[in-house]
């Protein structure tokens, strides 16, 4: 990878870097390294989930990892998430549990909405600490007032299911319906699933049919495995 001068990147103005930002993935990875290697934390977040993703440089996610860590230690709150990501799921590293917890429960004390998301579940599956469903919904509704969209649709399943809340589907659609609108393919499901059980088949249908466009090949087996069973013979025979 061709290097940057730390020189080439003070000359550059805001409107040159980010035209740089918004070009070619290669040439951008040039840039975040440069400035990565001399300590702006935004840049090391970034840089590092282009060398996890392998979007502009060689996929590494042990190097994905090192960057991650540098911009978590100067208190950037993306870059503990994704600390916490790499040790959640073995990227770059071995699998603990327990230090992601600690790692997405510091971006969940920084205000970071995927830090509360992330810190959320571990705190309500009991994973890498000991379970608390009442915790776990609290930080819910914060990542959620933020505007997190798969916060949101967790919440309509508190809400649904009389967990931790006062069971009540009012609020658990509106729930569904915020996750829906901000993108999360499962919140579209939820949502369309209840819409679905109070009549409104023309609205379901027109919600299941956005759920392909980022659902998971695992989500999506499940989801047509649940409206092969369906009794509406119009979610039965939807082809999504």
């Amino acid at each position: 990878m061709k290097e940057i001068s730390i020189k080439q990147f003070n000359a550059a103005t805001p409107e040159k870097f980010q035209e740089i930002m918004t070009g070619p993935p290669d040439i951008a990875a040039q840039w975040l390294a440069t400035a990565a290697e001399h300590g702006v934390a935004d840049a090391q977040a970034s840089y590092g989930q282009m060398l996890l993703d392998g979007t502009g440089v060689q996929r590494n996610p042990a190097e994905a990892l090192h960057w991650f860590k540098a911009a978590a230690n100067a208190d950037h709150a993306m870059g503990m998430n994704m600390v916490g990501r790499c040790y959640e799921n073995g990227w770059g590293t071995t699998a603990n549990l327990v230090v992601a917890t600690y790692w997405f429960r510091l971006a969940a004390n920084r205000g970071l909405d995927w830090g509360m998301y992330n810190y959320a579940t571990s705190l309500a599956l009991g994973r890498g600490t000991d379970a608390d469903p009442a915790q776990a919904f609290a930080w819910l509704e914060k990542a959620a007032g933020l505007g997190h969209a798969k916060s949101w649709n967790i919440l309509g399943g508190f809400y649904e299911d009389g967990r931790e809340v006062e069971a009540s589907m009012e609020t658990a659609m509106d729930c569904y319906c915020r996750s829906a609108q901000g993108g999360d393919f499962r919140g579209q499901f939820n949502y369309a699933r209840v819409l679905a059980a109070q009549g409104d088949i023309e609205q379901a249908i027109c919600w299941l049919k956005k759920v392909p466009t980022t659902a998971t090949p695992a989500f999506m087996e499940k989801a047509r495995k649940f409206l092969s069973t369906a009794a509406l013979r119009e979610l039965r025979e939807l082809k999504i």
